[in-house]
Protein backbone atom coordinates (compact mmCIF):
# COMPACT_ATOMS: atom_id res chain seq x y z
CA UNK A 1 0.00 0.00 0.00
CA UNK A 2 2.61 2.09 1.12
CA UNK A 3 4.18 1.58 -2.10
CA UNK A 4 1.74 2.15 -4.21
CA UNK A 5 0.56 5.54 -2.46
CA UNK A 6 3.87 6.73 -3.24
CA UNK A 7 3.25 5.95 -6.77
CA UNK A 8 0.26 7.75 -6.98
CA UNK A 9 2.03 10.30 -5.54
CA UNK A 10 5.37 10.70 -8.00
CA UNK A 11 2.59 10.13 -11.08
CA UNK A 12 0.44 12.79 -10.08
CA UNK A 13 3.41 15.31 -9.75
CA UNK A 14 4.67 13.81 -13.20
CA UNK A 15 0.78 14.73 -14.57
CA UNK A 16 0.81 17.93 -13.27
CA UNK A 17 3.91 19.00 -14.30
CA UNK A 18 3.45 18.04 -17.31
CA UNK A 19 -0.04 19.10 -17.72
CA UNK A 20 -0.78 22.33 -16.55
CA UNK A 21 0.88 25.92 -16.78
CA UNK A 22 2.46 26.52 -13.63
CA UNK A 23 5.80 28.38 -12.58
CA UNK A 24 8.86 26.34 -14.93
CA UNK A 25 10.44 23.73 -12.60
CA UNK A 26 14.22 23.67 -13.63
CA UNK A 27 16.32 20.69 -14.57
CA UNK A 28 20.13 21.04 -14.07
CA UNK A 29 21.71 19.14 -17.13
CA UNK A 30 24.92 17.81 -17.81
CA UNK A 31 26.37 16.01 -19.99
CA UNK A 32 29.50 14.97 -22.16
CA UNK A 33 28.44 14.97 -25.83
CA UNK A 34 30.75 16.70 -28.46
CA UNK A 35 30.81 16.80 -32.19
CA UNK A 36 27.82 15.42 -34.05
CA UNK A 37 26.35 14.34 -30.55
CA UNK A 38 26.31 17.52 -29.09
CA UNK A 39 24.92 19.41 -31.83
CA UNK A 40 22.26 16.78 -31.53
CA UNK A 41 21.98 16.89 -28.19
CA UNK A 42 21.24 20.68 -28.47
CA UNK A 43 18.59 20.40 -30.62
CA UNK A 44 16.81 18.06 -28.24
CA UNK A 45 16.59 20.21 -25.28
CA UNK A 46 15.93 23.06 -27.31
CA UNK A 47 12.72 21.23 -28.25
CA UNK A 48 12.13 19.90 -24.65
CA UNK A 49 12.31 23.65 -23.46
CA UNK A 50 10.17 24.74 -26.50
CA UNK A 51 7.54 22.32 -26.00
CA UNK A 52 7.78 22.70 -21.93
CA UNK A 53 7.80 26.37 -21.56
CA UNK A 54 6.03 27.78 -18.51
CA UNK A 55 6.13 24.01 -17.24
CA UNK A 56 9.97 22.47 -16.95
CA UNK A 57 12.93 24.34 -18.19
CA UNK A 58 16.38 22.14 -18.92
CA UNK A 59 19.50 24.17 -18.32
CA UNK A 60 22.12 22.38 -19.41
CA UNK A 61 26.07 22.12 -19.57
CA UNK A 62 28.35 19.63 -21.60
CA UNK A 63 31.41 19.22 -19.74
CA UNK A 64 35.01 17.57 -20.84
CA UNK A 65 34.29 13.44 -22.34
CA UNK A 66 35.72 10.81 -19.79
CA UNK A 67 37.44 10.53 -16.64
CA UNK A 68 36.95 14.26 -16.10
CA UNK A 69 33.23 13.86 -16.29
CA UNK A 70 32.87 11.08 -14.30
CA UNK A 71 35.43 12.56 -11.50
CA UNK A 72 33.33 15.83 -11.51
CA UNK A 73 30.52 14.15 -10.80
CA UNK A 74 31.42 12.08 -8.17
CA UNK A 75 33.03 15.08 -6.53
CA UNK A 76 30.20 17.10 -6.86
CA UNK A 77 27.80 14.41 -5.38
CA UNK A 78 29.32 13.87 -2.84
CA UNK A 79 28.74 17.69 -1.64
CA UNK A 80 25.56 18.33 -2.92
CA UNK A 81 26.43 20.11 -5.90
CA UNK A 82 25.79 17.60 -8.82
CA UNK A 83 23.08 18.32 -11.45
CA UNK A 84 19.42 16.85 -11.30
CA UNK A 85 20.33 14.73 -14.47
CA UNK A 86 23.01 13.61 -16.68
CA UNK A 87 23.95 11.48 -19.69
CA UNK A 88 26.40 8.40 -18.22
CA UNK A 89 27.52 5.43 -19.96
CA UNK A 90 26.24 1.85 -18.68
CA UNK A 91 29.69 0.79 -18.76
CA UNK A 92 31.01 3.14 -16.23
CA UNK A 93 27.46 2.57 -13.49
CA UNK A 94 28.95 -0.06 -11.01
CA UNK A 95 31.99 1.85 -10.37
CA UNK A 96 29.31 5.08 -9.63
CA UNK A 97 27.62 2.93 -7.51
CA UNK A 98 30.57 1.94 -5.60
CA UNK A 99 31.04 4.96 -4.97
CA UNK A 100 27.65 6.25 -4.01
CA UNK A 101 27.43 8.16 -6.75
CA UNK A 102 24.52 7.90 -8.27
CA UNK A 103 20.30 7.48 -6.86
CA UNK A 104 18.20 4.52 -7.93
CA UNK A 105 15.72 4.43 -10.16
CA UNK A 106 12.46 2.66 -8.28
CA UNK A 107 9.79 0.61 -9.54
CA UNK A 108 7.90 3.94 -8.95
CA UNK A 109 9.88 5.81 -11.40
CA UNK A 110 9.52 3.35 -14.06
CA UNK A 111 5.85 3.14 -13.89
CA UNK A 112 6.06 6.94 -13.76
CA UNK A 113 7.65 7.47 -17.40
CA UNK A 114 6.17 4.26 -18.66
CA UNK A 115 8.72 2.46 -19.64
CA UNK A 116 10.47 -0.99 -18.01
CA UNK A 117 12.21 -4.35 -18.96
CA UNK A 118 10.02 -4.59 -21.84
CA UNK A 119 10.81 -1.46 -23.40
CA UNK A 120 14.56 -1.75 -23.99
CA UNK A 121 16.31 -4.93 -25.27
CA UNK A 122 17.30 -7.60 -22.78
CA UNK A 123 21.21 -6.56 -22.42
CA UNK A 124 20.61 -3.01 -23.32
CA UNK A 125 18.64 -3.10 -19.93
CA UNK A 126 20.52 -5.40 -17.88
CA UNK A 127 23.76 -3.01 -18.22
CA UNK A 128 22.28 -0.56 -16.11
CA UNK A 129 21.30 -2.95 -13.54
CA UNK A 130 23.89 -3.96 -10.25
CA UNK A 131 23.14 -5.68 -7.72
CA UNK A 132 19.59 -6.07 -8.89
CA UNK A 133 18.98 -2.41 -8.98
CA UNK A 134 18.72 -0.11 -11.74
CA UNK A 135 20.61 2.75 -11.80
CA UNK A 136 19.79 4.87 -15.41
CA UNK A 137 17.52 4.98 -17.88
CA UNK A 138 19.11 3.55 -21.40
CA UNK A 139 19.23 5.72 -23.81
CA UNK A 140 20.40 4.26 -26.98
CA UNK A 141 22.84 1.68 -27.80
CA UNK A 142 26.44 2.54 -29.72
CA UNK A 143 28.12 -0.54 -31.17
CA UNK A 144 30.98 -1.10 -33.74
CA UNK A 145 30.32 -1.92 -37.00
CA UNK A 146 31.47 -2.76 -40.07
CA UNK A 147 31.10 0.10 -42.77
CA UNK A 148 31.84 -0.69 -46.19
CA UNK A 149 32.59 0.72 -49.88
CA UNK A 150 29.62 -0.67 -51.98
CA UNK A 151 30.76 0.03 -55.19
CA UNK A 152 34.47 -1.98 -54.46
CA UNK A 153 32.37 -5.03 -53.04
CA UNK A 154 29.96 -4.85 -56.19
CA UNK A 155 33.03 -4.95 -58.64
CA UNK A 156 34.74 -7.65 -56.39
CA UNK A 157 31.38 -10.04 -56.52
CA UNK A 158 30.91 -9.67 -52.75
CA UNK A 159 27.32 -7.96 -52.82
CA UNK A 160 24.23 -10.55 -52.28
CA UNK A 161 20.78 -9.69 -53.66
CA UNK A 162 19.49 -8.04 -51.11
CA UNK A 163 21.95 -5.30 -51.35
CA UNK A 164 24.32 -6.07 -48.55
CA UNK A 165 27.78 -8.26 -48.11
CA UNK A 166 27.84 -11.50 -48.96
CA UNK A 167 30.15 -13.99 -47.94
CA UNK A 168 31.67 -12.68 -45.46
CA UNK A 169 31.16 -14.72 -42.16
CA UNK A 170 34.11 -17.18 -41.13
CA UNK A 171 37.74 -16.59 -40.79
CA UNK A 172 38.59 -17.76 -43.79
CA UNK A 173 35.93 -16.34 -45.81
CA UNK A 174 36.75 -12.92 -44.82
CA UNK A 175 40.00 -13.06 -45.08
CA UNK A 176 39.23 -14.58 -49.26
CA UNK A 177 37.27 -11.46 -49.32
CA UNK A 178 39.96 -8.96 -48.69
CA UNK A 179 41.96 -10.63 -51.28
CA UNK A 180 39.30 -10.11 -53.44
CA UNK A 181 39.73 -6.86 -52.89
CA UNK A 182 43.31 -6.74 -53.25
CA UNK A 183 43.24 -8.43 -56.73
CA UNK A 184 40.54 -5.81 -57.58
CA UNK A 185 43.21 -2.75 -56.68
CA UNK A 186 41.97 -1.73 -53.64
CA UNK A 187 45.14 -0.43 -51.25
CA UNK A 188 43.76 -1.96 -48.44
CA UNK A 189 40.75 -4.46 -47.30
CA UNK A 190 40.00 -3.07 -44.20
CA UNK A 191 40.93 0.37 -41.99
CA UNK A 192 40.83 0.09 -37.82
CA UNK A 193 42.66 1.52 -35.67
CA UNK A 194 45.85 -0.75 -35.23
CA UNK A 195 47.57 2.23 -33.23
CA UNK A 196 45.29 2.06 -30.28
CA UNK A 197 44.72 -1.25 -28.62
CA UNK A 198 42.34 -0.19 -26.00
CA UNK A 199 40.05 1.76 -28.79
CA UNK A 200 40.79 -2.06 -30.99
CA UNK A 201 39.47 -3.90 -27.56
CA UNK A 202 36.20 -3.19 -28.52
CA UNK A 203 36.78 -5.38 -31.30
CA UNK A 204 39.06 -8.36 -29.66
CA UNK A 205 36.05 -8.05 -27.25
CA UNK A 206 33.07 -8.75 -29.75
CA UNK A 207 35.41 -11.99 -30.98
CA UNK A 208 36.04 -13.11 -27.26
CA UNK A 209 32.40 -13.41 -27.57
CA UNK A 210 32.14 -14.95 -30.91
CA UNK A 211 33.74 -17.69 -29.12
CA UNK A 212 31.31 -17.98 -25.83
CA UNK A 213 34.20 -16.56 -24.20
CA UNK A 214 33.45 -14.24 -21.21
CA UNK A 215 36.03 -11.61 -20.20
CA UNK A 216 35.10 -12.11 -16.74
CA UNK A 217 35.27 -10.01 -13.54
CA UNK A 218 37.70 -8.64 -10.33
CA UNK A 219 38.79 -11.68 -9.05
CA UNK A 220 38.26 -13.79 -11.96
CA UNK A 221 39.62 -12.23 -14.94
CA UNK A 222 39.93 -14.25 -17.96
CA UNK A 223 39.21 -17.76 -16.27
CA UNK A 224 39.39 -21.51 -17.67
CA UNK A 225 39.66 -21.52 -22.01
CA UNK A 226 39.03 -17.84 -21.82
CA UNK A 227 42.64 -16.68 -22.35
CA UNK A 228 42.65 -18.61 -25.37
CA UNK A 229 39.86 -17.42 -26.94
CA UNK A 230 41.09 -14.01 -26.21
CA UNK A 231 44.28 -14.79 -28.00
CA UNK A 232 42.39 -16.37 -30.98
CA UNK A 233 40.66 -13.26 -30.72
CA UNK A 234 44.27 -10.83 -31.19
CA UNK A 235 45.39 -13.15 -33.56
CA UNK A 236 42.82 -12.12 -35.96
CA UNK A 237 43.99 -8.93 -36.46
CA UNK A 238 47.58 -9.63 -35.75
CA UNK A 239 47.10 -12.06 -39.25
CA UNK A 240 45.40 -9.25 -41.07
CA UNK A 241 47.80 -6.86 -40.41
CA UNK A 242 50.55 -9.38 -41.31
CA UNK A 243 48.85 -10.71 -44.45
CA UNK A 244 48.93 -7.07 -45.84
CA UNK A 245 45.11 -6.67 -45.74
CA UNK A 246 44.70 -4.21 -42.46
CA UNK A 247 47.83 -1.37 -42.15
CA UNK A 248 49.74 -1.24 -39.06
CA UNK A 249 50.05 1.26 -36.47
CA UNK A 250 47.19 3.70 -37.77
CA UNK A 251 45.62 5.94 -35.99
CA UNK A 252 41.97 6.36 -35.52
CA UNK A 253 41.66 9.73 -37.88
CA UNK A 254 43.92 7.76 -40.02
CA UNK A 255 41.25 4.49 -40.67
CA UNK A 256 38.84 7.18 -41.13
CA UNK A 257 40.94 8.95 -43.93
CA UNK A 258 41.63 5.78 -45.50
CA UNK A 259 38.35 4.69 -45.84
CA UNK A 260 36.40 7.64 -46.49
CA UNK A 261 39.31 8.40 -49.79
CA UNK A 262 38.76 4.93 -50.88
CA UNK A 263 41.97 3.24 -50.10
CA UNK A 264 40.38 1.23 -47.62
CA UNK A 265 36.98 -1.20 -48.82
CA UNK A 266 36.06 -1.89 -45.06
CA UNK A 267 36.31 0.02 -41.46
CA UNK A 268 35.96 -0.93 -38.17
CA UNK A 269 34.49 1.76 -36.29
CA UNK A 270 31.80 2.77 -33.91
CA UNK A 271 28.57 3.85 -35.07
CA UNK A 272 28.77 7.52 -33.98
CA UNK A 273 31.10 7.69 -37.59
CA UNK A 274 27.92 7.94 -39.63
CA UNK A 275 27.41 10.96 -39.68
CA UNK A 276 30.46 12.11 -41.15
CA UNK A 277 29.57 9.35 -43.91
CA UNK A 278 26.37 11.10 -44.30
CA UNK A 279 27.74 14.55 -44.46
CA UNK A 280 30.85 13.40 -47.35
CA UNK A 281 27.80 12.02 -49.01
CA UNK A 282 25.43 14.60 -49.41
CA UNK A 283 28.38 16.87 -50.46
CA UNK A 284 29.18 14.55 -53.05
CA UNK A 285 32.39 13.40 -52.00
CA UNK A 286 31.58 9.73 -50.71
CA UNK A 287 31.31 6.79 -52.92
CA UNK A 288 28.17 4.14 -51.55
CA UNK A 289 28.79 3.28 -48.84
CA UNK A 290 26.79 1.37 -45.74
CA UNK A 291 27.48 -0.42 -42.38
CA UNK A 292 26.02 -4.20 -41.13
CA UNK A 293 27.23 -5.83 -37.74
CA UNK A 294 30.08 -7.42 -37.33
CA UNK A 295 30.55 -10.32 -39.46
CA UNK A 296 30.75 -13.91 -37.53
CA UNK A 297 34.61 -14.81 -37.52
CA UNK A 298 33.98 -17.69 -34.98
CA UNK A 299 30.57 -19.28 -33.59
CA UNK A 300 27.94 -16.94 -33.18
CA UNK A 301 27.07 -13.32 -34.14
CA UNK A 302 28.32 -10.95 -31.27
CA UNK A 303 28.87 -7.46 -31.02
CA UNK A 304 30.59 -5.01 -28.60
CA UNK A 305 28.47 -2.04 -27.34
CA UNK A 306 27.96 0.55 -24.97
CA UNK A 307 24.94 2.88 -24.15
CA UNK A 308 24.32 6.49 -23.37
CA UNK A 309 21.94 6.05 -20.50
CA UNK A 310 20.27 8.80 -18.10
CA UNK A 311 21.30 8.54 -14.37
CA UNK A 312 20.06 10.98 -11.76
CA UNK A 313 22.86 12.08 -9.35
CA UNK A 314 23.07 10.68 -5.29
CA UNK A 315 23.43 14.13 -4.12
CA UNK A 316 24.42 14.07 -0.27
CA UNK A 317 22.37 15.78 1.76
CA UNK A 318 19.72 17.50 -0.97
CA UNK A 319 16.76 15.40 -1.48
CA UNK A 320 14.69 16.95 -4.19
CA UNK A 321 10.80 17.76 -4.09
CA UNK A 322 8.65 15.80 -5.51
CA UNK A 323 7.80 18.49 -7.96
CA UNK A 324 11.57 18.22 -9.05
CA UNK A 325 11.67 14.36 -9.28
CA UNK A 326 8.62 14.16 -11.66
CA UNK A 327 10.31 16.71 -13.99
CA UNK A 328 13.34 15.20 -13.80
CA UNK A 329 11.14 11.90 -14.95
CA UNK A 330 9.35 13.82 -17.33
CA UNK A 331 12.57 15.05 -19.05
CA UNK A 332 13.81 11.33 -19.07
CA UNK A 333 10.46 10.41 -20.71
CA UNK A 334 10.89 12.73 -23.19
CA UNK A 335 14.26 12.03 -24.29
CA UNK A 336 13.45 8.24 -24.34
CA UNK A 337 10.54 8.46 -26.55
CA UNK A 338 11.67 10.84 -29.52
CA UNK A 339 15.20 9.33 -29.85
CA UNK A 340 14.58 9.30 -33.32
CA UNK A 341 16.15 12.12 -34.09
CA UNK A 342 18.97 10.64 -32.17
CA UNK A 343 19.69 7.83 -34.20
CA UNK A 344 20.61 9.63 -37.37
CA UNK A 345 24.09 10.33 -34.98
CA UNK A 346 24.55 6.61 -36.31
CA UNK A 347 22.99 5.16 -32.92
CA UNK A 348 20.30 2.54 -32.11
CA UNK A 349 17.76 4.07 -29.98
CA UNK A 350 17.27 2.27 -26.96
CA UNK A 351 13.48 2.22 -26.53
CA UNK A 352 11.89 -0.41 -29.08
CA UNK A 353 9.06 1.33 -30.03
CA UNK A 354 11.24 3.81 -31.67
CA UNK A 355 12.85 1.53 -33.74
CA UNK A 356 9.94 -0.10 -34.90
CA UNK A 357 8.66 3.70 -36.17
CA UNK A 358 7.95 3.52 -40.13
CA UNK A 359 10.81 6.60 -39.95
CA UNK A 360 13.52 4.56 -38.69
CA UNK A 361 13.06 1.48 -40.71
CA UNK A 362 13.87 4.18 -43.11
CA UNK A 363 16.78 5.44 -41.43
CA UNK A 364 19.88 3.59 -43.16
CA UNK A 365 22.23 2.31 -42.44
CA UNK A 366 20.98 2.27 -38.96
CA UNK A 367 18.05 0.22 -39.54
CA UNK A 368 20.22 -2.61 -41.31
CA UNK A 369 22.62 -2.95 -38.52
CA UNK A 370 19.84 -2.62 -35.35
CA UNK A 371 19.13 -6.18 -35.23
CA UNK A 372 22.80 -6.80 -33.68
CA UNK A 373 21.12 -5.53 -30.53
CA UNK A 374 20.34 -9.16 -30.47
CA UNK A 375 23.27 -10.41 -29.81
CA UNK A 376 25.05 -7.44 -27.83
CA UNK A 377 27.97 -7.85 -25.42
CA UNK A 378 28.39 -5.26 -22.87
CA UNK A 379 31.40 -4.29 -20.54
CA UNK A 380 31.68 -6.82 -17.68
CA UNK A 381 29.98 -5.64 -14.52
CA UNK A 382 33.58 -4.58 -12.70
CA UNK A 383 34.46 -1.30 -10.88
CA UNK A 384 37.58 -1.80 -13.10
CA UNK A 385 35.57 -1.81 -16.94
CA UNK A 386 33.81 0.91 -19.07
CA UNK A 387 35.05 3.71 -21.21
CA UNK A 388 38.39 5.19 -20.36
CA UNK A 389 38.93 2.30 -17.56
CA UNK A 390 41.71 0.15 -16.21
CA UNK A 391 40.12 -2.46 -18.33
CA UNK A 392 40.48 -0.50 -21.15
CA UNK A 393 44.19 0.97 -20.16
CA UNK A 394 45.10 -2.78 -19.56
CA UNK A 395 43.82 -3.79 -23.25
CA UNK A 396 45.58 -0.75 -24.64
CA UNK A 397 49.20 -1.77 -23.37
CA UNK A 398 48.73 -5.50 -24.09
CA UNK A 399 47.16 -5.32 -27.56
CA UNK A 400 48.95 -2.53 -29.48
CA UNK A 401 52.28 -4.28 -29.89
CA UNK A 402 50.47 -7.83 -30.65
CA UNK A 403 48.50 -6.78 -33.71
CA UNK A 404 51.35 -5.16 -35.29
CA UNK A 405 53.08 -8.75 -34.85
CA UNK A 406 55.47 -7.50 -32.17
CA UNK A 407 54.85 -9.48 -29.61
CA UNK A 408 52.41 -12.85 -29.85
CA UNK A 409 48.89 -12.77 -29.17
CA UNK A 410 49.46 -15.47 -26.11
CA UNK A 411 52.26 -12.91 -24.30
CA UNK A 412 49.76 -10.42 -24.88
CA UNK A 413 46.64 -11.89 -22.86
CA UNK A 414 49.27 -12.84 -20.39
CA UNK A 415 50.03 -9.75 -19.65
CA UNK A 416 46.77 -8.21 -19.72
CA UNK A 417 45.45 -10.84 -17.67
CA UNK A 418 48.72 -10.22 -15.24
CA UNK A 419 47.15 -6.45 -15.01
CA UNK A 420 43.65 -7.17 -14.53
CA UNK A 421 44.42 -9.24 -11.85
CA UNK A 422 46.58 -6.59 -9.69
CA UNK A 423 43.17 -4.30 -9.61
CA UNK A 424 42.05 -3.75 -6.55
Amino acid sequence: MKSFLKAALVTTALLTTVGVATAAETVVWWDFLGGGDGVRMKKLIEDFNAENAGKIEIQATTLDWGVPFYSKVQTSAAVGEGPDVMTYHASRIPLAVSQGTLSEITADDWAAMGLGPDTFAKETFEAVNVDGKQYAVPFDTHPIVLYYNKDKLDAAGLIGADGLPAGLDGIDNFKAALQKLKDGGTTWGLAMTTADGSFAFRTIYSYLCQQNGNIGTDGAWLEGDNLDKLANSVQVIADWVKDGYVPGNTDYPSAVALFTSGEAAFMINGVWEVPTMVDLNSQGKLFNWGAIELPVMFDKACTYADSHAFAIPNNAGKTPTAEKHAAVLSVIKWMSEHSLFWASAGHIPANKAVTELPEYKALQPQATYAKLTASQVFDPKSVNAGVASPLFDAAGNAFTAAMNNEVDAKTAVDEMKATLDSLQ
